[in-house]
C-alpha cells in the first residue's frame, strides 16, 4: 500500500508524539528509582524491587517505543509504510484500551492521549493511500531516493513459511498458558487479569497481563497467518509480534535465572520449568523472526542499460576481412 507524502509525514509525526508521551514517563521512572538497574529488575518481573507509588511504566513501554521510532524512520524513507502505521496504531490502541478504567488523572490523560493520536495513525494509513492510477505512476520527492512508487513485493516462501511457524508456536503457547492461568485461578482473579483490578498492584499505565497475552496471541496468528499466505502486510505484523514476543520473553527469562525466585505456578518441578522453556523459545523466536523479517524482500534490479549503451551490430554485408 503506497501512501502520499503527507501522509507520511503525518504518520512520522503521530509516531514521534507517541514517542515523546512514552519518554516522559520513562524518564520519570528512571528519576524515582534512580541510577541503578532496579528499573529493569522491576520491568522483569523480580519480586524483590521496592514498588514505587509513582511507577508508572512496564516492560510493554519501551517496547512500543521502539515500535515507533522504527515505524517513524520507515514511513519518513518509505513510500510503502501504510501496513507498519496501521498495524502500530491498531496495536497502540488494543493495549492502550485497558488504561480508559485505571485509576489516576494523569494516567487517564495519558490513555486519551495515545488512543488519539493511535487513532490518527490508523486512520492517517487508511486515508493517505495513493489513488489506483497513481500507484507506481511518479517518484516521492522526500525519503532520500524511493524511486518510483510501487506496491510492496509478496514475501519470499522460506523466510515467510518459517517465520509463520515461529509466530504460530508462540501464539498457541502463549494462549495454552493463559488458559492453564485461567483453570488454575479463581474466576474473579482471572477476570482481573485482563481487567486489571487494583489488587495486581501494576504500573499506571501496565497492560493487565490477561489482556497483554490476548492481543499477544491475536498478533501473532496475524502474523502466522498473513506470512503462510505470504500478503504484502506481512513484514509490520511480524515484526511487532516478534519484537513484542522476544521482549515478553526475555521477561520470563530474566525471571528463570533469578536465584532464589519463588515458584510460578503450584507445581515448580514441571510448571515451572515449562514456563521457563517457554519463556526461552519466546526470547529464541522473537529475534528469529525479527532477522528473518527485517531482511528486505526486494529483488535485485539490473541496471537498465539503453540501447545506444550496447555495441554496434554488425553491417549486413560484411567488408573484406571482418
Amino acid at each position: 500500500m503506497t501512501v502520499t507524502r503527507t501522509a507520511r509525514l503525518t504518520g512520522a509525526a503521530l509516531c514521534g508524539a507517541l514517542a515523546l508521551v512514552l519518554v516522559v514517563w520513562l524518564l520519570r521512572d528512571l528519576a524515582t528509582f534512580g541510577p541503578t538497574p532496579e528499573l529493569l529488575r522491576f520491568w522483569a518481573g523480580d519480586p524483590t524491587v521496592r514498588v514505587h507509588g509513582t511507577t508508572a511504566t512496564s516492560l510493554v513501554d519501551p517496547l512500543l517505543l521502539v515500535a515507533y521510532v522504527v515505524t517513524a524512520v520507515t514511513a519518513l524513507r518509505s513510500p510503502l509504510a501504510g501496513p507498519a502505521l496501521a498495524v502500530t496504531g491498531t496495536t497502540t490502541l488494543a493495549l492502550r484500551l485497558p488504561g480508559l478504567w485505571a485509576s489516576g488523572v494523569e494516567a487517564l490523560v495519558t490513555t486519551l492521549l495515545s488512543l488519539g493520536l493511535a487513532t490518527g495513525l490508523a486512520v492517517t494509513a487508511a486515508a493517505g493511500r495513493e489513488g489506483a492510477g497513481r500507484e507506481g505512476a511518479g517518484r516521492e520527492g522526500a525519503g532520500g531516493g524511493d524511486g518510483p512508487a510501487r506496491a510492496p513485493t509478496r514475501p519470499r516462501t522460506g523466510p515467510a513459511v518459517a517465520a509463520g511457524i515461529l509466530c504460530a508456536g508462540g501464539g498457541l503457547i502463549w494462549a495454552a498458558w493463559e488458559a492453564r492461568w485461567a483453570a488454575l485461578l479463581p474466576p474473579e482473579y482471572t477476570i482481573s487479569r485482563f481487567t486489571g483490578a487494583p489488587a495486581l498492584l501494576l504500573p499506571s499505565l501496565a497492560v493487565p497481563p490477561g489482556w497483554l497475552d490476548a492481543v499477544l496471541v491475536l498478533l501473532l496468528l496475524a502474523a502466522a497467518g498473513s506470512a503462510f499466505a505470504r500478503a504484502r502486510h506481512t513484514r509490520p505484523l511480524g515484526l511487532l509480534g516478534g519484537l513484542l514476543l522476544a521482549g515478553c520473553g526475555a521477561g520470563g527469562v530474566a525471571a528463570a535465572l533469578r536465584s532464589g525466585r519463588p515458584p510460578l505456578v503450584p507445581e515448580p518441578d514441571l510448571y515451572a520449568r515449562l514456563y521457563d522453556l517457554a519463556a526461552g523459545y519466546a526470547l529464541l523466536a522473537g529475534l528469529a523472526v525479527l532477522v528473518l523479517l527485517g531482511r528486505s524482500w526486494q529483488p535485485r534490479r539490473v541496471p537498465y542499460r539503453p540501447v545506444a549503451a550496447l555495441p554496434p551490430a554488425p553491417p549486413a554485408h560484411r567488408p573484406p576481412g571482418w
